[in-house]
């Protein structure tokens, strides 16, 4: 599709650095620096790098679609882009240089934590050809063993936190949604549909460009903070330490965590330290290995930590983004209607479910009716990638408008119909209610989480010439170090369906059967925590360290020509 001449592109890359300009400059005083080329227009529009020599190379043509952006006023702040760069593979090193000259010097060392991500965990497996547990060892041994990390956890005990606390805060929405008038003045506060709040790249781009659209959003944290809070607030105390000796760093498949864990939100003014210290991606971690000279194919494994009592690998159920669409269907079922659900009858539409997909593989309502009803009574849908994202925030702010007096009848909870799509059949839709969504579990990135933007590429086979083994002075094998952008080209040369047939591989790793399913309501030591350490499901305590909110963002004057526009101008 074409694009509207008001639509500015200024940048393309997935990451920005503070040496890129941005449309919503924040007094940030750059250095010059000699070594960087610069890139000059000629008189017909054609791009050439200079370098400091002079000399030139044209540049080719970018090009860039729906799925690509976000419309969101360059994406993110000079001041922002400073607090990411912050985060690299590098700073982690940094901090483990720091905690060796302590040690010489007789001084207490930081504690290292490093949380790893399930998806980060699928996608080194689909590249290298290995088992996600085996994965796991092997970077607990680079980790631990070889750089001197004091623990490795998996995220996925963090997420069984997060779809407990998420569970919980969608039925207390749908319980006042379809109680009488004294519940109004919450339901306003906290609407349906509810809407998935664990993607950092969704919620920046709904506060800064859809701030009606907040309410509606999950206070719960993301796995990664909830990690961050369990790491800072839970470990360091079993530790005996506080808060600020730790370091924390967040293995993830996605840049846009790096600025989730830079919100104020989530630092402690008291201890001057943040949740999460460091966010590095998959590729990154990819990068650390090959600037060890090691490979992670034949780099030995480690056991388990002895905290993975707390903190062992496991994978959600449901989709690779963490599986809450599954478990909330299935929690608000047995808590609302007395229904048991299980994993296989949400994915499969059996017991009560029906699964209607949509018109694109990253767009499917799923939707339960109790035994007798004569219409769904839960109506929850996927909503993946901006192009479905897009046409759900529009969908909801018309239906807002339309029904802002609407109430419930016959104890169902009355929502936006925020999709009134056409389907196959009466039985599907649900009649005249149809399209009625109460949760969307949204997502920025097509396919989700196993797709982020930092995780592995696929590899080409001229990706596999460039990259062949070598060996060092020593005679140990060692792959090449090939670099990220030859990756990400050979990448985009592969094509969608290759694209598609290798996100299909990441997903499988991630539900292999070595992964064992964990559900949060068979974790026990998810309800140790809460008697022990949050003094309760339902304490401010466990208020304050599992729940966040979030900010509208003002749309800055951006000092640009005047025939020139902003992001938030594209019309599309």
């Amino acid at each position: 599709m074409s694009f509207s001449s008001a639509l500015v592109l200024t940048d393309l890359n997935d990451f920005i650095t503070p040496s890129q300009a941005c449309i919503k400059p924040a007094q940030v005083n750059a250095v010059p620096d000699p070594d960087v080329s610069e890139v000059k227009v000629d008189a017909k529009g054609r791009a050439y790098e200079v370098t400091k020599e002079g000399t030139q190379t044209k540049l080719e043509a970018a090009t860039i679609s729906l799925n690509d952006c976000l419309a969101c006023s360059g994406c993110i702040t000079s001041a922002e882009t400073v607090l990411i760069t912050m985060q690299s593979h590098k700073e982690l090193f940094a901090v483990l240089e720091q905690n060796r000259l302590a040690v010489e010097q007789s001084q207490p060392p930081r504690i290292v934590v490093v949380s790893v991500a399930p998806q980060s965990r699928a996608s080194l497996a689909t590249k290298y050809g290995l088992s996600t547990l085996e994965v796991h060892r092997r970077l607990m041994w680079f980790l631990k063993t070889h750089l001197g990390v004091d623990h490795v956890f998996d995220v996925a005990f963090a997420r069984d936190l997060s779809l407990v606390e998420s569970a919980r805060e969608f039925v207390r929405r749908y319980k006042a949604s379809s109680g009488q008038q004294q519940q109004q003045q919450q339901q306003r506060q906290q609407p349906l549909p509810m809407l998935a709040s664990a993607c950092p790249g969704w919620i920046c781009y709904a506060e800064k460009t859809h701030p009606f659209i907040l309410p509606h959003i999950d206070s719960t944290k993301s796995p990664q903070q909830v990690m961050g809070s369990l790491v800072k607030d839970h470990l360091a105390a079993q530790l005996g330490v506080t808060p600020d000796r730790m370091y924390h760093v967040a293995v993830m498949p996605c840049y846009d965590k790096k600025l989730e864990a830079s919100r104020q939100d989530f630092y402690s003014d008291m201890y001057k330290t943040r949740d999460v210290d460091c966010v590095i991606t998959t590729g990154e971690v990819e990068r650390m290995f090959r600037e060890q000279s090691l490979d992670i194919r034949t780099a030995p494994g480690s056991d388990l930590d002895p905290l993975d009592q707390f903190y062992k690998p496991g994978r959600s159920e449901g989709t690779s983004s963490g599986g809450y669409l599954s478990y909330i269907l299935r929690y608000a079922a047995k808590q609302l209607f007395g229904a048991d659900l299980s994993p296989s009858d949400v994915a499969n539409g059996t017991n009560g479910v029906t699964v209607v997909p949509g018109r694109n593989p990253d767009s499917t309502d799923v939707l339960f009716t109790p035994a007798g009803a004569s219409e769904p009574a839960l109506r929850f849908a996927y909503s993946y990638g901006f192009r479905n994202i897009q046409n759900l925030v529009r969908k909801v702010k018309t239906a807002n408008a339309a029904s802002a007096s609407s109430t419930a009848t016959n104890g169902v909870a009355k929502v936006a119909t925020v999709n009134p799509r056409r389907v196959r059949s009466a039985a599907a839709s649900g009649g005249a209610s149809a399209g009625r969504y109460h949760y969307v579990e949204v997502m920025a990135c097509p396919s989700g989480c196993i797709n982020g933007g930092g995780q592995l590429k696929p590899e080409t086979a001229s990706d596999a010439a460039a990259s062949a083994a070598t060996q060092d002075a020593n005679g140990t094998t060692v792959p090449a170090d090939a670099t990220e952008e030859s990756a990400t080209a050979e990448a985009s040369a592969l094509g969608v369906a290759a694209t598609k047939a290798w996100i299909a591989q990441n997903d499988d790793a991630y539900h292999s059967a070595e992964e064992q399913v964990q559900l949060p309501e068979d974790n026990a030591v998810v309800w140790r925590l809460y008697n022990d350490w949050l003094g309760g499901s339902e304490s401010s305590k466990a208020r304050t360290l599992l729940h966040t909110v979030y900010h509208a963002v003002a749309a800055e004057p951006a000092e640009v020509e005047p025939s020139a526009a902003v992001g938030l101008a594209a019309k599309w």
